[in-house]
C-alpha cells in the first residue's frame, strides 16, 4: 500500500511563500494498491493536482469523504477523472439525520455554489457510510463515526500486509476528565487506529490554542502522540495543520513532538509525503 499526501491543512487552504514546505493545499491523500486499485481520502484543494496525475488506463477510482465541511470538499469539482466518461468514480461518506450523501454534495454541486450538477456528471456513485467492512480490490475498509461537529467518519484501510488509520478531523479527548484516558473502548476512533502500521491524525492546535477551541473537533499535537501510544500505532503523520501555523512554526511544533514521543516514530505531513505502508518507512 502506498500513500502520498497531495493536501495536509485544515480549515483553509493557505498557499503562500510561507507554507511552501508543508503545502498549503486542504485534505487529499492517495492510496494505492500493488494491482493499481487506487483510493483516495477526502475531496480538499489538493485533490486538483491528485486527479492530474492520475494514470490514463485508469478505469475507477473510489474516493473516501470523512465528511462535508467546505475544506474536505473544496476540491471536488476540479478533480478531472469526474468528468471523465471512461472513469467510475464512487463516492463513499457519511449522509445525515434527513439527507443522503448524494443530496447533501448536491447542494455544493449546484449552482450558486458551482456551475456543473452533480447529476450532470456522467458516472458518479454515491455510497453512504458508516457500515459493515467492504472491500475494494485488495483493500478491506472500516469506516466508523468519530467525535468532530456533524456526521464524521474515520477510515482503516487494510492491505498489502499493512494497515492505514486515517483521522483527519478529530478531537479525541473530549469529555476527558484530568488528562486521564479511559478504557480503550470509551476512545472514539480507537478500533480504527489500533496496531496501525500508519496513522494520519489531525494535529491542528498548540495546547494553548486549544484551550480556546475545546469543541471545535480537532487535536493538539500532544493528543496526536498520546492517542498514538494508546492504540500502539508504529508510526504518526501528524496532519491537518492549522490555516495560522506558517512552515517556520510547523517545524517548531514537529521538533517537540519528536522530543516528546512516546516510542512511536513521527513523520511531518509535507505535501508530496510518501509512505510504503507495510515497511513504514517515508520516502520524501
Amino acid at each position: 500500500m502506498r500513500v502520498t499526501l497531495f493536501g495536509t491543512r485544515g480549515s483553509l487552504a493557505t498557499p503562500g511563500p510561507d507554507t511552501v514546505r508543508y503545502g498549503g493545499n486542504t485534505c487529499a491523500v492517495e492510496v494505492r494498491g500493488a494491482d493499481g486499485t487506487l483510493l483516495v481520502l477526502d475531496a480538499g484543494t489538493g485533490i486538483r493536482r491528485l486527479g492530474a496525475q492520475i494514470p490514463l488506463a485508469t478505469s475507477r477510482i473510489d474516493l473516501l469523504l470523512t465528511h462535508l465541511h467546505m475544506d474536505h470538499i473544496q476540491g471536488l469539482g476540479f478533480f478531472s477523472p469526474l468528468y471523465n466518461p471512461a472513469i467510475e468514480v464512487h463516492i463513499w461518506g457519511p449522509a445525515s439525520s434527513t439527507l443522503s450523501l448524494e443530496a447533501r454534495l448536491s447542494r455544493y454541486l449546484s449552482p450558486p455554489l458551482f456551475p456543473v450538477h452533480l447529476r450532470d456528471l456522467p458516472r458518479v456513485t454515491c455510497h453512504q457510510l458508516p457500515r459493515p467492512p467492504f472491500e475494494i480490490g485488495p483493500f478491506r475498509i472500516y469506516a466508523s463515526l468519530v467525535c468532530h461537529p456533524g456526521p464524521t467518519l474515520g477510515y482503516r484501510i487494510e492491505g498489502g500486509g499493512g494497515a492505514l488509520a486515517y483521522l483527519s478531523d478529530y478531537e479525541p479527548v473530549l469529555g476527558i476528565r484530568n488528562g486521564r484516558w479511559p478504557a480503550s473502548e470509551w476512545i472514539s476512533g480507537y478500533d480504527l487506529a489500533a496496531g496501525a502500521d500508519l496513522l494520519i491524525h489531525d494535529a491542528q492546535y498548540t495546547d494553548e490554542e486549544y484551550e480556546r477551541c475545546i469543541g471545535w473537533g480537532h487535536s493538539t499535537y500532544r493528543h496526536a502522540l498520546e492517542f498514538a501510544a494508546q492504540v500502539d500505532s508504529k508510526e504518526l503523520v501528524l496532519f491537518h495543520h492549522d490555516p495560522s501555523h506558517d512552515d517556520a512554526t510547523l517545524d517548531y511544533l514537529f521538533s517537540e513532538a519528536v522530543r516528546a514521543s512516546y516510542n512511536c516514530k513521527i513523520s511531518k505531513g509535507q505535501e508530496g509525503a510518501v509512505f510504503n505502508v507495510a515497511s513504514s518507512e517515508p520516502d520524501l
